[in-house]
């Protein structure tokens, strides 16, 4: 894990009950590559298809403990894992990284939160083209999801749901998804 000043793991300001790893040697993460290999592994023998790799955008809030860069090698190395056990690996969020990063990593597609909401979604279309899929929350929407839908930047694949992801029948529940031919 990252260590603060203090000596303490080092928490994602906006998640505090999530701790930075330390990814900023190529060592620590082969280490921790080959921990999360036995899970990406699983996730093959569950019959999973896709695997996404979340908090790759860590270093933008580590403090510049971690780099752009250790985030760039460490998802290559989580991709190669991914590939190796016949899954599709899906860039998170992260619209920051650059087609040249994309392309090193070798992610197949993106799942971006809010990209509509921070004007980001062309970010990942220039890239992955229809292979982006979105996910807009009520709490946090910039107008009607109609329009959101029409908005030709907006993926194809997007829905809308209750940011504390609520199974169907629970109080706050919500999910509806951009019609086909919305654009």
């Amino acid at each position: 894990m990252v260590i603060d000043k203090n000596g303490k793991a080092f928490a994602d300001p906006g998640w505090p009950d999530e701790y930075l790893l330390n990814i900023s040697s190529a060592a620590i993460r082969e280490q921790i590559a080959k921990r999360l290999a036995t899970s990406i592994a699983h996730c093959a023998k569950a019959g999973f298809d896709a695997v996404e790799f979340d908090n790759l955008d860590s270093f933008s809030r580590s403090k510049g403990a971690l780099t752009q860069e250790d985030a760039v090698a460490f998802a290559r190395l989580l991709v190669e894992i991914a590939h190796s056990n016949g899954l599709a690996a899906g860039q998170k969020n992260t619209p920051q990284l650059s087609h040249d990063e994309r392309r090193t990593i070798g992610f197949d597609f993106a799942v971006a939160e809010e990209c509509h909401r921070f004007d980001e979604c062309s970010e990942y279309t220039r890239f992955y083209g229809d292979q982006v899929i979105n996910i807009e929350y009520t709490d946090d929407l910039r107008g009607k999801f109609s329009a959101v839908c029409r908005d030709k930047n907006t993926p194809k694949a997007t829905i809308l749901r209750d940011r504390m992801l609520k199974a169907p029948g629970q109080e706050g529940y919500h999910y509806a998804h951009c019609p086909a031919a919305s654009r």
